[in-house]
């Protein structure tokens, strides 16, 4: 989009406007002007106190004084909360006891705070471009670079710089069309990596990076760990964060977006250019002068919101402004050749377009009225005049509602909590960061003082803020947060905002901002300009014929009406037009309805709401519960290779039993089945269908996959009400072992201290059910092996030695197992939220188990060398010993004689093979009762209930057979269920038959 390139435009093309700055020395240069302030603001007796801060003399004010309700909101507000604090109310004492020694001094203000956009910042907060970004991930490094940053920022007497950091938490399907374009450019590139390293045996180049596996949810736990606050957007991410933005008071914003400049952010730095000294006294980055800018163009600032709306974005695409953009060059450009081009859509450069777009709206006489612009801009269009037209004036509404003041659409409740945040902790002070707390963890972080980077923070008290250190098998409850008991949100079952409105009804959690783009998308260029299959645009509305793609990338046909914006201007001399197809709108995302979700418990949504918004919890879940369908990167793999799935699939199993899990679907089956044997009727159990977005080899990401909701064989899962705020013992064991058996890891072996150390239990999980694959094995018994060596190496937690080690001949196979178990670690955090968080979130970290360049280094040595298990334990046979007992863990009740795959992609759904129980019977059985022998026949524990047939399931499509998933299990002396059909674009749309 022509928007997406505005950023890169202003660096190359604008010198003047990007200026150097140092960050640290702006945020004393705040923390001088606030004391400034707070002196004028006190009262005498505060002012003249011998420890009150004193005003800096000749010191060049950055910007106005914040006002007294921006102050309050940062350190900590003047809430009821805080007036039953003495520290926090120094007035009272002054008056409740004259004559006595002064009050203490108010807190110091902290310097400077700036806003982190997570979305953009990522390749930044993971420490940059290193060239072994490919190997899967050096978490040891990332976490180095994070303490040092922080460590940088946080100066003594309050003059830092506070970084608060949002992560995307949206679905965003406003936004699809442009995650589709991206997940496509994401895997030719990772085919370009896997070509490379595997002609090569080097690193690719830094051109095709691509984020590793997890990156965002491994800065996520990092940023927790050193105690900076971290927040997630609900919705639309961009008007998010730019409402938190000016609702806080925030001195600037670090991102890399071309959206935020042109969203009118008043100081607005890139993380592209972020860089840190190697001593952590300077912050440098790139500012955005947009004053300048505007100069530059020749713009008013105020006209932006058009300029924006012209260049193409996720309203009005770049296809349907094609037109314009080549009326505005004329026929005498150079480029006008390229236009001529038959069959083809072709785009006019992007800096050529930004130079012209800023020359017609400098030349708008009147900007306000925006239907006679948009007539103008599109006065060549030969169809769908109008819907243009609307869609330019609601891209303009959408860039222009981010320069209000006023509370920008952002979702059903602003993020509340942050001005008065209980949960967040200021940064360590200097003189404590490089201190560690007694007791040596078994897994230490220390950093060797060698390393560049200085050691990192030490487990504070906000370590604790997910849950505290304690025994594995004895995890806290959502409800039992220690760090919570004195606070608000101590009782997670209450609401922090108790107003009626708040999550009434699940339903209502699903709150689009009302700017956003229509729900008739559609993009297509104008009858003179031949519209490819390489337009790609949104489609939101449901239409009565919906397109659909199956597994294999085949998209299937469909009748497409014709434009009645087209009928009656394209008719001449009376003779009947029939419209040409490149003048028709195309439609590259094809969704499909599924039957509704079930409700969900408000408190349950109020808990998965409060903690999203905080960064503490997978966003997954949130739009599981929500809106039943969710995004999956892409991953990288290579498409040519047979042996190894892609990790869509490989995981997709897990998925599935953590959906069962967050809608209680084994407790809804139990419920109707007991009903059933009362009123002796069949089951009737309608499925739970989600919709999973990805890219992979053979499925396009512009329709999604229809996937149905598991429930485990062995026993029957609590529903999640009480899986997350349950506080007996009990429900702690059975989170527990709902986490292990969405793994298929619920073995008595994988709890056993002696066998699978507790900060390993996630990897061996992971690993466990990567050898579980039904389609073939993934790993080899050395690759195995590798995997768990590196991980008791002394080496993980030396990442000065990591940096300076050489790997002779990268290995493609190795790269693309180092994905796929990231990517399963990522599975695995999104079902550890999901059970109540049984493992602690200390021990889901992947700097404590893994590290790329490290895994790949063994690998070479147990693969090309076939050295002996010691030897690649560093010659150290207690290392042997502990590797030889996770791997009899691993492999226990496994069986590794998989028989080959039949096709190239096994099926999606899988059910994994029986395993012993972990805990007793008498604990989770079921007072089902007798129940009566199947007859023989047609009948099957019920008369007049016909067979299960072997797919178990199908779906219609228009009444066309497209997919197929698992059938039912064997009663097993319990009702079973009926062949579900969901029929799609046919009689009935979207509902389930049984």
């Amino acid at each position: 989009m022509g928007v997406q390139g505005f950023q890169e435009f202003l660096e190359k093309r604008c010198p003047g406007a990007v200026v150097p700055v140092d960050l640290l020395k702006l945020a004393r240069t705040v923390s001088r002007q606030q004391q400034q302030h707070q002196h004028r603001q006190l009262p005498p007796t505060v002012a003249l106190a011998p420890g009150a801060p004193r005003a800096a003399r000749g010191s060049a004010p950055l910007q106005p004084p914040l006002p007294p309700a921006a102050l309050g909101a940062y350190s900590g507000g003047a809430g009821p909360t805080r007036h039953h604090h003495p520290g926090h109310h120094f007035h009272h004492h002054g008056q409740a006891h004259p004559g006595l020694h002064p009050p203490p001094p108010p807190p110091p203000l902290p310097g400077a705070r700036v806003l982190v956009d997570a979305g953009s910042a990522l390749p930044r907060l993971y420490g940059g471009y290193q060239t072994d970004w490919v190997c899967g991930g050096q978490w040891n490094a990332m976490l180095g670079y994070l303490s040092a940053l922080c460590q940088a920022c946080a100066y003594p007497g309050g003059d830092g710089l506070e970084l608060v950091v949002m992560f995307p938490g949206g679905l965003g399907k406003d936004r699809l069309a442009e995650w589709g374009r991206r997940c496509q450019a994401e895997r030719q590139t990772a085919q370009l990596i896997v070509g490379h390293v595997g002609n090569k045996g080097t690193p690719p180049p830094r051109a095709w990076f691509l984020p590793p596996a997890c990156l965002s949810h491994c800065v996520r736990l990092a940023l927790i760990r050193f105690r900076v606050k971290v927040f997630q957007s609900l919705e639309d991410h961009h008007l998010e964060v730019v409402a938190f933005f000016r609702e806080n008071g925030f001195h600037g914003l670090l991102a890399h977006d071309s959206e935020y400049a042109l969203y009118n952010i008043p100081s607005y730095y890139s993380s592209h250019a972020l860089k840190l000294s190697w001593n952590g006294k300077n912050l440098t980055t790139n500012q955005f002068l947009m004053q300048e800018v505007a100069k530059q163009l020749g713009l008013k600032r105020m006209n932006f919101p058009i300029f924006a709306a012209l260049l193409g974005n996720h309203i009005l695409p770049d296809e349907d402004l094609a037109a314009f953009h080549w009326s505005l060059l004329g026929p005498e450009h150079p480029l006008a050749s390229l236009k001529v081009r038959a069959h083809q859509l072709v785009l006019p450069p992007c800096d050529v377009v930004i130079k012209a777009v800023s020359e017609y709206v400098s030349s708008i006489k009147d900007p306000s009225n925006l239907d006679v612009v948009g007539k103008d801009v599109f006065k060549q269009s030969q169809s769908r005049t109008e819907d243009k037209i609307e869609r330019f004036k609601k891209a303009v509404e959408y860039y222009s509602v981010t320069t209000k003041l006023s509370s920008l659409p952002v979702g059903p409740s602003s993020f509340l909590g942050f001005r008065n945040n209980r949960l967040g902790n200021p940064p360590l002070p200097r003189n404590q960061m490089g201190t560690i707390s007694a007791g040596k963890p078994m897994f230490s972080h220390h950093v060797p003082q060698k390393m560049k980077y200085p050691p990192p923070f030490p487990v504070g008290p906000n370590s604790s803020l997910l849950f505290s250190s304690h025994a594995l098998g004895e995890s806290h409850a959502f409800s039992e947060d220690p760090v919570l008991q004195d606070s608000p949100f101590a009782n997670w079952a209450v609401s922090y905002d108790s107003s009626a409105s708040q999550f009434p009804n699940y339903l209502t959690s699903k709150a689009s901002p009302p700017l956003g783009p229509d729900s008739s998308h559609s993009s297509s260029s104008d009858g003179d300009e031949p519209n490819g299959a390489s337009s790609d645009h949104i489609t939101e509305t449901l239409q009565q014929q919906p397109g659909w793609e199956d597994p294999s990338g085949d998209r299937g046909s469909w009748v497409q009406p014709i434009d009645a914006g087209v009928s009656d201007a394209s008719l001449g001399d009376g003779e009947p037009h029939i419209p040409s197809l490149l003048s028709m709108s195309t439609r590259n995302h094809m969704d499909i309805t599924i039957p509704p979700l079930p409700p969900v418990a408000p408190e349950v949504l109020r808990v998965a709401e409060h903690r999203h918004r905080r960064g503490l919890m997978y966003p997954y879940i949130y739009h599981v519960l929500t809106k039943g369908e969710i995004k999956i990167p892409v991953c990288i793999e290579d498409e040519c290779n047979m042996e190894l799935p892609p990790a869509a699939l490989l995981f997709r199993s897990a998925r599935q039993y953590v959906y069962g899990v967050l809608f209680s679907l084994a407790e809804t089956q139990r419920k109707m089945e007991r009903l059933a044997i009362r009123r002796r009727l069949p089951v009737e159990v309608p499925s739970v269908i989600l919709k999973e977005w990805s890219a992979y080899k053979g499925k396009s990401p512009q329709t999604p996959e229809l996937v149905s909701a598991l429930t485990f064989r062995e026993w029957t899962c609590p529903n999640l009400k009480k899986l997350w705020l349950g506080k007996a013992v009990e429900d702690k064991n059975r989170r527990m072992r709902a986490f292990l058996a969405c793994m298929k890891s619920d073995t008595p072996s994988m709890l056993n201290p002696a066998n699978v150390p507790t900060h390993l239990l996630l990897m061996c999980c992971v690993l466990r059910y990567m050898v579980q694959w039904p389609g073939g094995r993934i790993l080899h018994r050395h690759e195995l092996d590798t995997f768990l060596a590196q991980a008791v190496s002394t080496q993980l937690y030396e990442p000065d030695q990591l940096q300076e080690l050489k790997i002779e001949k990268l290995d493609a196979r190795g790269i693309q197992l180092a994905a796929l178990f990231m990517s399963g670690v990522d599975t695995a955090l999104f079902a550890n939220d999901a059970c109540g968080q049984p493992v602690p979130w200390e021990h889901c970290c992947p700097w404590i188990y893994f590290d790329g360049k490290l895994f790949q280094s063994k690998l070479i040595k147990a693969g090309r060398e076939r050295v002996s298990l010691v030897e690649l334990c560093d010659g150290q046979a207690d290392l042997a010993n502990k590797v030889e007992k996770m791997r009899q863990s691993i492999l226990e009740g496994v069986n590794l004689n998989h028989p080959p795959p039949s096709a190239l992609l096994p099926s999606p759904t899988f059910v994994p093979p029986m395993v012993p129980s972990l805990y007793p019977v008498s604990l989770y059985s079921r007072a089902m009762g007798s129940m009566p022998p199947p007859p023989q026949g047609r009948s099957r524990g019920f008369a007049g209930l016909h067979p299960i047939p072997p797919q178990g399931g199908k779906l219609e499509i228009a009444g066309m057979v497209v997919g197929q998933w698992a059938g039912s299990r064997s009663s097993r002396g319990r009702g079973s269920f009926g062949m579900q059909v969901v029929s799609v674009g046919g009689p009935g749309k979207g509902y389930v038959f049984i």
